[in-house]
């Protein structure tokens, strides 16, 4: 198994939210199977960061404190840890002018159709990209499109 995961299951994965546990129990299966590190893209590293963030303005507004700054930070630095240990996580590079190919090709196809994201057609795109045969995500429509173009969904 090849698996990329969005920035959807990341943050399952680095804060406690709901679905963390099914997030650290596929990663732990994954390493368990000597499945290949999880890739980082350059919109993981961005989205990652503003995610956890987010997480906490959200639980702010809610009147409901969901992730404390302090877990935020804490995510945060052990995300940026683990980049460091290629067995956990591995920083990828793609061509940009290879993701819009990519994207163009998906986004042509599907999104009139189903209305996927931008954000959802660039991680799909990155995943096929990798060859990778797996995508996970907590997020039904990146689920979706990831099934549409053959790839195994969590």
């Amino acid at each position: 198994m090849i698996a990329y995961a969005d920035t959807n299951f990341f943050t399952r994965l680095y804060l406690p939210l709901a679905d963390s546990d099914e997030a650290s129990r596929l990663f732990a299966q994954a390493q368990a199977a000597a499945s290949p590190p999880l890739p980082v893209t350059w919109l993981h590293r961005l989205e990652i960061i503003n995610a956890f963030q987010l997480q906490v303005f959200a639980g702010s507004r809610h009147g409901q404190l969901r992730v404390t700054s302090e877990q935020a930070a804490a995510a945060h630095a052990t995300f940026r840890t683990d980049l460091l240990h290629p067995a956990f996580l591995r920083p990828v590079h793609l061509s940009p002018d290879r993701v819009e190919e990519q994207f163009e090709e998906l986004a042509l196809r599907h999104t009139a159709k189903h209305g996927f994201r931008t954000y959802d057609v660039i991680h799909v795109a990155s995943a096929l990209l990798l060859a990778c045969d797996t995508f996970w995500s907590f997020d039904p429509k990146a689920s979706r499109l990831a099934a549409l173009e053959g790839l195994r969904t969590r």
